[in-house]
């Protein structure tokens, strides 16, 4: 275990505490089990998904510089298990880091509206982290396998990474933004064995979803075929986003493909929590659209 408790001002994000219900309440458990202490930030706000800097980069801007504040007020690095999240902040956080040596007065003007709202600054003093990130590099995956109690032989899984989490920054820890393997090395850590296809690091076809649905549910067709093409028990993610497209609308998704799928689709936290040995019937399996039953039988359980 790492030679302190890890301590993190958690950011949940809009969807898990509405539609994926399950991703916060298996965070949660999840954090629990490995002894890391979330303060959640309850004042923050929605990061925007990348749809405020459609209007205004400095809309994008001051209300994430507010979500960061609120992370660097407590000292703590800012945690959101969203990939999504992480690429809106996390770029944030690079822009205005730049801002403090190149463009002063942007960041002036971005802090001017925090301090109309009676905010703390952005200062520039923390880090933004997925929840992947913190397992890989801050908690670590020899201490991660020491905590796991079921190992998940035999489930052979297909990581999701999306696009968000990989390519919104100019730089992400411990990982290759073209060829990751932090979730597969997460997949060994638990047992389980990972499986590649071609569109683990492409888009789900969520940001499509709103206004072209044909296009958007025949992307994530695509990658739901390849994955079960490749021998997969289940996909998984580390954006609520991504599973709201693969899971929730794979319903959808087969009657624009035209192909019988039902591949589950679990968060990157409920797939570790289970490997902790917590009781699926706490992980909010049962919420999802695909039935997660297939691989808690491949599991045994």
């Amino acid at each position: 275990m790492p030679t302190q408790t890890l301590r993190y001002a958690y950011f949940p994000g809009c969807v898990a505490q509405g539609a994926c219900r399950e991703l916060y309440q298996s965070t949660g458990l999840l954090a629990q089990a490995l002894g890391i202490e979330l303060i959640e930030l309850k004042k923050a706000a929605c990061c925007g998904s990348g749809t405020y800097k459609e209007d205004s980069q400095l809309l994008e801007d001051a209300v994430n510089a507010r979500n960061i504040a609120l992370a660097e007020s407590l000292n703590l690095p800012l945690l959101t298990h969203c990939s999504t999240c992480q690429g809106v902040l996390g770029h944030v956080d690079e822009r205005l880091k730049e801002a403090q040596e190149g463009d002063p007065d942007y960041l002036a003007q971005v802090n001017g509206f925090l301090a109309k709202e009676h905010c703390s600054p952005y200062r520039g003093t923390t880090e933004v982290k997925h929840l992947l990130w913190a397992l890989v590099g801050d908690y670590g995956l020899d201490a991660l396998e020491e905590r796991v109690t079921r190992q998940l032989s035999g489930l052979r899984c297909a990581a999701f990474y999306g696009c968000y989490l990989l390519r919104a920054q100019k730089s992400i820890p411990f990982d290759n933004p073209f060829q990751p393997e932090s979730m597969e090395k997460v997949f060994q850590t638990v047992g389980a064995t990972p499986v590649e296809y071609p569109g683990r690091t492409q888009c789900c076809g969520w940001p499509l979803s709103s206004y072209a649905p044909q296009e958007s549910f025949k992307m994530a067709g695509k990658h739901l075929q390849d994955a079960i093409a490749a021998g997969a028990d289940c996909l998984v993610t580390p954006c609520p986003l991504c599973h709201l497209n693969l899971d929730s609308r794979q319903p959808e998704v087969e009657k624009v493909t035209g192909k019988t799928l039902k591949l589950p689709v679990l968060h990157l936290s409920q797939l570790v929590a289970l490997a902790l040995g917590i009781e699926p019937q706490q992980l909010g399996l049962e919420r999802h659209v695909v039935s997660t039953q297939p691989v808690l039988e491949k599991l045994g359980l």
